[in-house]
């Protein structure tokens, strides 16, 4: 290498490190432009930040063409992320969605709203107080050979109630807290009932489906 090179070689440094650094900022402002999230696309961005605060969202209804083709469709896991300004709103609404007067369910999941992502809000009635919690990124590993009966219904199919004899009484679940912590927990009773429903929802599975395999066995 000569001296004149050596001499100038880091000033061409540092010019190259600058053009990287433009690079890399309109890379970002590039990512930024196609969405708040990177959990959410465009669409679902669109959807969720329509309403200000936490405004419930649309039910969607097997009765209706179009929601039905989609709460047949199995959902993708989220990024856990607290800095998430389209999760947290989406979190928010889909609680505010559960608990609004029109609906009052114990549970929801994401694909009930429009949005095929893996979360699902349940009422613990297995705890004090039974608060909601919600979950992301939710896995059932362990079904308990011990089933119950319930009586189950649905926000997505309206005006209908069924007796179901597949729930097991006590499930293992996986699943993500916001910060990214990888938690399991143990499940029993109705509120295991819940969990499986909701997660259900998520691979596109109604408690109809079940009450269908229930008939072609006998």
């Amino acid at each position: 290498m000569g001296r004149n090179v050596q001499k100038y070689l880091p000033f061409a440094l540092s010019g190259v490190a600058i053009v990287i650094l433009l690079l890399s900022s309109c890379n970002g402002l590039r990512r930024g432009a196609k969405g708040l999230s990177s959990s959410f696309d465009e669409s679902q961005e669109s959807m969720i930040m329509d309403s200000n605060g936490q405004a419930p969202m649309r039910v969607y209804h097997i009765t209706n063409q179009q929601d039905s083709i989609l709460l047949r469709t199995s959902s993708v896991n989220v990024i856990p992320d607290g800095n998430d300004v389209v999760l947290e709103r989406f979190i928010n609404r889909l609680y505010s969605t559960v608990r609004d007067s029109m609906s009052m369910g114990v549970g929801i999941a994401a694909p009930q709203v429009g949005i095929l992502k893996n979360i699902i809000w349940v009422q613990r009635f297995d705890k004090e107080e039974f608060p909601f919690e919600y979950y992301l990124n939710p896995v059932i590993t362990h079904y308990s050979p011990d089933k119950q009966d319930c009586l189950e219904g649905c926000l997505s199919i309206p005006d209908r109630m069924d007796t179901t004899r597949i729930r097991a009484e006590t499930i293992v679940i996986n699943y993500e807290e916001m910060g990214g912590n990888k938690i399991i927990d143990t499940i029993s009773g109705f509120t295991a009932v819940i969990f499986q429903h909701e997660i259900d929802h998520l691979n596109g599975i109604l408690y109809l489906d079940h009450l269908d395999k229930e008939m072609n066995k006998e």
